[in-house]
């Protein structure tokens, strides 16, 4: 069941990046319907069918055949695109440091001292090494 359902999303997914919606694959029918019209009509093949509703012929086919308005309107793929495009910048304009407590200094008495290294993103928290083996 989840392999169908993922091979629907991933189709859904590609319709979408080529712009195709659901409408325009339920107005298929509307499509070979006219591709027929025309070709019993005009003797159009399919080819230049598509040449005159979707390609260098359409404003011409258009303006001559205004009977076929409507015809023209309920053929899939005519909306354009919606496109949006969204650009976000961000600027830091300084090292962002996390502030730490300051070590206190450790007494002279002992023959060494640790002073804690700090440097930016493993500072004292949940991200150190064991204190103890």
């Amino acid at each position: 069941m989840t392999r169908l359902i993922s091979m629907l999303l991933s189709f859904l997914l590609l319709l979408q990046s080529v712009h195709l919606s659901a409408a325009d694959l339920v107005q298929l029918d509307e499509l070979l319907e006219h591709a027929a019209y025309h070709q019993h009509e005009f003797g159009d093949s399919f080819l230049t069918f598509l040449d005159k509703h979707y390609g260098s012929q359409k404003e011409d086919h258009q303006r001559n055949h205004q009977e076929e308005k409507q015809d023209h309107e309920k053929l899939p793929f005519q909306q354009l695109p919606n496109q949006v495009l969204s650009q976000t910048h961000f600027f830091i304009g300084q090292r962002f440091f996390w502030n730490t407590p300051q070590q206190g200094k450790e007494s002279q008495s002992h023959q060494y001292y640790y002073l804690l290294q700090t440097s930016g993103v493993f500072s004292p928290g949940i991200f150190q090494p064991p204190r103890r083996a």
